[in-house]
């Protein structure tokens, strides 16, 4: 009898530890899961946040389309690329010859430069009070979400300006901003000057029309000054 109490005490105690162990060792895997899981987690919300912040990128940009008749009755079609956070606008005035002028305006730093499709050669002049009203009109549209715009022929004015180049004047690209290293990539860049006209003496170069939201429409026109 006492060996069977005996042993029966002792194969209760076995029981009990072998319960008990088992129970420790359940409870590491369970630890460990967890942890996995929530460093899962962890990394991946990590993730999501890095992909939106990065992915995100607000835009900046917005292209507005002018029509209009010219002088001679045709169509035309103009459009303005408006970077907001830069502050530039990009005109691009196609020709009924099927050029394309790019006509850069820099409102930070007041300065406006052309670039004739058929010509390898920009034209810089600095900005004046009517060219930021005329321009600032675009940015309006931009910010009122207008994608389209056509000028009514009775009510748009005309106006010629005569641009006298400075052939020995020539700019250095790394003195300007990043737009105007982008649109004149090698190749030169003259200065440019407000004049009354060419004279009898001294031949047009080229014109373009470059039109408003604002009902203005200017015809620049470039010719060569004398050395």
């Amino acid at each position: 009898m006492e060996r069977l109490g005996g042993c029966m005490a002792t194969c209760r105690g076995e029981k009990h530890n072998t319960e008990g162990d088992r129970r420790l060792e359940s409870k590491p895997p369970n630890k460990i899961l967890w942890g996995s899981l929530t460093a899962v987690l962890i990394l991946t919300f990590i993730a999501i946040t890095v992909i939106g912040i990065l992915g995100f990128k607000p835009n900046n940009q917005k292209i507005v389309r002018i029509s209009f008749q010219d002088q001679s009755g045709s169509l035309v079609n103009q459009s303005a690329l408006v970077d907001k956070q830069k502050d530039v606008v990009t005109y691009y005035v196609t020709s009924q010859t099927n050029h394309t002028t790019a006509v850069l305006f820099d409102l930070q730093n007041g300065l406006l430069c052309y670039k004739p499709d058929n010509q390898d050669t920009c034209f810089l002049r600095k900005m004046e009070s009517a060219d930021l009203e005329n321009v600032q009109t675009i940015l309006n549209m931009s910010k009122h979400k207008v994608n389209q715009f056509w000028l009514q022929g009775n009510q748009t004015r005309y106006h010629t300006e005569f641009l006298g180049v400075l052939g020995r004047n020539q700019v250095e690209p790394l003195t300007l901003g990043k737009p105007f290293q982008t649109l004149c990539d090698r190749i030169p860049i003259f200065w440019v000057r407000k004049a009354q006209g060419p004279g009898k003496q001294r031949l047009i170069y080229f014109c373009i029309d470059i039109c408003f939201p604002n009902n203005i429409c200017v015809s620049v026109c470039f010719y060569y000054l004398p050395d």
